[in-house]
C-alpha cells in the first residue's frame, strides 16, 4: 500500500502524497521540536523538509525507504534551523495544563522531567538527533542509521557519545543543585 502511495506521489499525485505524509506527522513534530528545542522552529523544520520531499520525491530510489528517507530530511533541516539560528537565543515559554493538585509521585516524575530537559537542552543538535529517532521515536538502528545518514557503526558511537554527554550533563546539574543548597543565596 505504501509502495503504490509513494510511486503515485513520485507521479505527481498530491493526494497520495498527503495521505502518505500525514501518518508521519504526529511523529516528525515532536521530534524535530526536541531536537530544536523551539516548537515554531520545529514546525518551520518539518515543513521545509516537506516542501524538500514533494520536490525531491521523484529522486527517491526505494520506495520502500520513503519513511527513512523523511526522517533524513527532517533532521537535516532541523540541522539547517539549528546553525541559522546558533548566534540567536531563543526564549519559550511552555504553558501546562494543570489537573488538580500534583501528587508526591507526579511531582516526581515532573522534576524528572525538568532535569531531563535541562541536560538535553545542553546538548547539540545532532546528539539530541540522535537520541531522539533511538530513544523517542524508537526507530531500528538501521533506521537511525539511515535517516542520520552514516553508516550503522558511525550510528551507534554517536548513540554512545550522546548517551554519556547527557549523562555527564544531568551529573553536573546534579552537582549544581548540591552546592546551591549549600550556599543559600
Amino acid at each position: 500500500m505504501e509502495r503504490d502511495l509513494v510511486v503515485r506521489a513520485q507521479h505527481g499525485d498530491h493526494d497520495a502524497f498527503t495521505t502518505l505524509v500525514a501518518p508521519c506527522l504526529a511523529r516528525l513534530y515532536p521530534a524535530a521540536g526536541l531536537i530544536l528545542r523551539s516548537q515554531d522552529r520545529a514546525e518551520d523544520a518539518v515543513q521545509d523538509a516537506l516542501v524538500r520531499a514533494w520536490v525531491g520525491l521523484k529522486g527517491l530510489r526505494d520506495p520502500d525507504r520513503f519513511e527513512a528517507w523523511l526522517y533524513r530530511l527532517v533532521v537535516n533541516a532541523c540541522y539547517r534551523h539549528a546553525r541559522r539560528d546558533a548566534g540567536r537565543r531563543v526564549v519559550e515559554v511552555a504553558v501546562l495544563p494543570v489537573d488538580g493538585l500534583v501528587t508526591p509521585d507526579g511531582g516526581q516524575a515532573l522534576a524528572m522531567r525538568d532535569q531531563l530537559e535541562r541536560g538535553f537542552r545542553r546538548l547539540p543538535p545532532d546528539q539530541r538527533a540522535v537520541l531522539v529517532l533511538h530513544f523517542f521515536l524508537d526507530l531500528p538502528d538501521a533506521e537511525v542509521a539511515d535517516a542520520l545518514g552514516v553508516p550503522l557503526g558511525t550510528m551507534k558511537s554517536r548513540l554512545h557519545r550522546a548517551t554519556v554527554a547527557l549523562r555527564a550533563a544531568l551529573e553536573a546539574d546534579d552537582r549544581r543543585a548540591i552546592l546551591a543548597e549549600g550556599h543559600p543565596a
